[in-house]
Protein backbone atom coordinates (compact mmCIF):
# COMPACT_ATOMS: atom_id res chain seq x y z
CA UNK A 1 0.00 0.00 0.00
CA UNK A 2 1.24 3.49 -0.81
CA UNK A 3 1.29 6.49 1.51
CA UNK A 4 -1.79 7.82 -0.25
CA UNK A 5 -3.84 4.64 0.13
CA UNK A 6 -7.20 5.69 1.65
CA UNK A 7 -7.68 2.28 3.29
CA UNK A 8 -4.91 2.91 5.83
CA UNK A 9 -6.50 3.78 9.19
CA UNK A 10 -5.70 7.28 10.39
CA UNK A 11 -5.37 6.55 14.10
CA UNK A 12 -2.29 4.34 14.18
CA UNK A 13 1.00 4.65 16.01
CA UNK A 14 2.66 5.55 12.72
CA UNK A 15 2.33 8.94 11.07
CA UNK A 16 -1.05 9.36 9.38
CA UNK A 17 -1.17 8.61 5.65
CA UNK A 18 -0.89 11.51 3.27
CA UNK A 19 -1.15 11.90 -0.49
CA UNK A 20 1.97 12.40 -2.55
CA UNK A 21 3.26 15.89 -3.36
CA UNK A 22 2.17 15.50 -6.97
CA UNK A 23 -1.39 14.59 -5.98
CA UNK A 24 -1.63 17.51 -3.58
CA UNK A 25 -0.14 19.97 -6.09
CA UNK A 26 -2.69 18.85 -8.71
CA UNK A 27 -5.59 19.14 -6.28
CA UNK A 28 -4.73 22.31 -4.28
CA UNK A 29 -3.61 25.46 -6.12
CA UNK A 30 -0.39 26.79 -4.62
CA UNK A 31 0.34 23.68 -2.59
CA UNK A 32 4.01 23.06 -1.92
CA UNK A 33 5.32 26.63 -2.13
CA UNK A 34 7.26 26.00 1.09
CA UNK A 35 8.85 22.71 0.00
CA UNK A 36 12.27 24.29 -0.41
CA UNK A 37 13.87 23.52 2.98
CA UNK A 38 15.87 26.75 2.83
CA UNK A 39 12.58 28.66 3.03
CA UNK A 40 11.34 26.77 6.07
CA UNK A 41 12.47 28.08 9.46
CA UNK A 42 11.25 24.92 11.22
CA UNK A 43 13.28 22.55 9.03
CA UNK A 44 16.15 21.65 11.39
CA UNK A 45 13.63 20.75 14.10
CA UNK A 46 11.43 18.62 11.87
CA UNK A 47 12.38 15.02 12.45
CA UNK A 48 10.38 11.83 12.36
CA UNK A 49 11.12 10.22 15.71
CA UNK A 50 9.72 6.93 17.01
CA UNK A 51 6.62 7.53 19.12
CA UNK A 52 7.38 4.84 21.68
CA UNK A 53 3.77 3.64 21.49
CA UNK A 54 3.33 0.00 22.49
CA UNK A 55 0.39 -0.37 20.09
CA UNK A 56 -0.20 -0.14 16.38
CA UNK A 57 -3.85 0.88 16.68
CA UNK A 58 -4.95 2.03 20.16
CA UNK A 59 -7.76 0.31 21.99
CA UNK A 60 -11.01 1.89 20.84
CA UNK A 61 -13.71 3.26 23.10
CA UNK A 62 -16.96 1.33 22.80
CA UNK A 63 -19.59 3.18 20.79
CA UNK A 64 -22.77 2.48 22.78
CA UNK A 65 -24.89 4.72 20.59
CA UNK A 66 -24.14 6.15 17.14
CA UNK A 67 -21.97 9.25 17.23
CA UNK A 68 -21.83 11.96 14.61
CA UNK A 69 -18.70 11.85 12.47
CA UNK A 70 -17.49 14.18 9.75
CA UNK A 71 -17.67 12.68 6.28
CA UNK A 72 -13.95 13.43 5.83
CA UNK A 73 -13.06 10.83 8.48
CA UNK A 74 -13.20 7.09 7.96
CA UNK A 75 -13.94 6.35 11.60
CA UNK A 76 -14.34 7.95 14.99
CA UNK A 77 -11.16 8.71 16.96
CA UNK A 78 -10.20 6.10 19.54
CA UNK A 79 -11.67 8.26 22.34
CA UNK A 80 -14.67 10.58 22.02
CA UNK A 81 -17.09 12.42 24.28
CA UNK A 82 -20.41 10.91 25.35
CA UNK A 83 -21.69 13.48 27.88
CA UNK A 84 -24.11 15.25 25.56
CA UNK A 85 -25.79 12.75 23.21
CA UNK A 86 -27.87 14.19 20.41
CA UNK A 87 -31.61 14.32 21.00
CA UNK A 88 -34.82 15.70 19.52
CA UNK A 89 -35.08 17.99 16.51
CA UNK A 90 -31.76 19.66 17.33
CA UNK A 91 -30.06 16.26 17.21
CA UNK A 92 -31.65 15.48 13.84
CA UNK A 93 -30.36 18.79 12.45
CA UNK A 94 -26.84 18.12 13.74
CA UNK A 95 -26.83 14.53 12.41
CA UNK A 96 -27.87 15.85 8.99
CA UNK A 97 -25.05 18.43 9.05
CA UNK A 98 -22.48 15.72 9.77
CA UNK A 99 -23.86 13.12 7.35
CA UNK A 100 -24.42 15.41 4.39
CA UNK A 101 -21.87 18.25 4.39
CA UNK A 102 -18.09 18.46 4.66
CA UNK A 103 -16.59 20.55 7.46
CA UNK A 104 -15.23 22.78 4.70
CA UNK A 105 -18.76 23.83 3.70
CA UNK A 106 -20.58 26.74 5.28
CA UNK A 107 -23.80 24.69 5.25
CA UNK A 108 -22.24 22.27 7.77
CA UNK A 109 -21.53 25.02 10.28
CA UNK A 110 -24.77 26.93 9.66
CA UNK A 111 -26.75 23.77 10.33
CA UNK A 112 -24.81 23.20 13.57
CA UNK A 113 -25.59 26.77 14.65
CA UNK A 114 -29.26 26.21 13.77
CA UNK A 115 -29.17 22.98 15.81
CA UNK A 116 -27.82 24.95 18.80
CA UNK A 117 -30.66 27.49 18.53
CA UNK A 118 -33.25 24.73 18.28
CA UNK A 119 -31.66 23.04 21.32
CA UNK A 120 -32.10 26.27 23.30
CA UNK A 121 -35.79 26.39 22.36
CA UNK A 122 -36.22 22.69 23.25
CA UNK A 123 -34.54 23.25 26.62
CA UNK A 124 -36.81 26.19 27.39
CA UNK A 125 -39.91 24.20 26.50
CA UNK A 126 -38.67 21.24 28.56
CA UNK A 127 -38.04 23.50 31.57
CA UNK A 128 -41.50 25.03 31.18
CA UNK A 129 -43.06 21.56 30.99
CA UNK A 130 -41.25 20.55 34.20
CA UNK A 131 -42.59 23.60 36.03
CA UNK A 132 -39.21 25.36 36.13
CA UNK A 133 -39.45 28.03 33.43
CA UNK A 134 -36.56 30.35 32.65
CA UNK A 135 -36.35 33.60 34.61
CA UNK A 136 -35.60 36.25 31.97
CA UNK A 137 -35.34 39.07 34.53
CA UNK A 138 -32.67 37.41 36.66
CA UNK A 139 -30.87 35.42 33.97
CA UNK A 140 -30.42 38.29 31.53
CA UNK A 141 -29.02 40.70 34.11
CA UNK A 142 -31.86 43.21 33.92
CA UNK A 143 -32.24 43.21 37.70
CA UNK A 144 -28.49 43.83 38.12
CA UNK A 145 -28.72 46.82 35.79
CA UNK A 146 -31.03 48.48 38.30
CA UNK A 147 -29.53 47.30 41.58
CA UNK A 148 -25.84 47.69 40.63
CA UNK A 149 -25.87 50.93 38.58
CA UNK A 150 -25.48 49.35 35.15
CA UNK A 151 -25.53 52.75 33.46
CA UNK A 152 -22.30 53.81 35.20
CA UNK A 153 -20.54 50.69 33.88
CA UNK A 154 -21.15 51.97 30.35
CA UNK A 155 -20.86 55.68 30.91
CA UNK A 156 -17.54 55.59 32.77
CA UNK A 157 -15.65 53.07 30.64
CA UNK A 158 -14.41 52.44 27.12
CA UNK A 159 -16.12 49.04 26.78
CA UNK A 160 -16.36 47.75 23.22
CA UNK A 161 -19.86 46.37 23.69
CA UNK A 162 -21.38 49.80 24.40
CA UNK A 163 -22.01 50.37 20.71
CA UNK A 164 -24.40 47.46 20.28
CA UNK A 165 -26.06 47.39 23.69
CA UNK A 166 -29.18 49.08 22.37
CA UNK A 167 -29.72 45.90 20.34
CA UNK A 168 -29.27 43.45 23.23
CA UNK A 169 -32.73 43.98 24.82
CA UNK A 170 -34.32 43.33 21.43
CA UNK A 171 -32.37 40.10 20.92
CA UNK A 172 -33.15 38.89 24.43
CA UNK A 173 -36.70 40.24 24.77
CA UNK A 174 -38.23 39.71 21.34
CA UNK A 175 -38.25 35.90 21.51
CA UNK A 176 -40.05 36.12 24.86
CA UNK A 177 -42.56 38.62 23.49
CA UNK A 178 -43.09 36.47 20.38
CA UNK A 179 -43.60 33.35 22.50
CA UNK A 180 -46.02 35.22 24.76
CA UNK A 181 -47.94 36.55 21.75
CA UNK A 182 -48.13 33.09 20.20
CA UNK A 183 -49.34 31.67 23.49
CA UNK A 184 -51.98 34.39 23.77
CA UNK A 185 -53.20 33.73 20.22
CA UNK A 186 -53.35 29.99 20.94
CA UNK A 187 -55.41 30.56 24.11
CA UNK A 188 -57.79 32.90 22.25
CA UNK A 189 -58.22 30.38 19.41
CA UNK A 190 -58.87 27.58 21.90
CA UNK A 191 -61.40 29.72 23.79
CA UNK A 192 -63.23 30.62 20.58
CA UNK A 193 -63.35 27.00 19.41
CA UNK A 194 -64.86 25.93 22.75
CA UNK A 195 -67.50 28.66 22.54
CA UNK A 196 -68.35 27.54 19.04
CA UNK A 197 -67.58 30.87 17.39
Amino acid sequence: MSDADPRIPVYTSAAPPRPSAQELRARIPGWGVDLDLADRPSHPKERSLPTGAHWDLPERQEEKQPRERSIEHQMLPPVFGTTAPLHGLSGAIRRYAYSRFSEARAAHWLLLIAGDRVDVAESRLRALGQGRPDNPIGETGIKGEVTHDGLAARRDSARADVHHQWLDPLLVGLPWLAAGGAGLLAVRALTRSRRGE
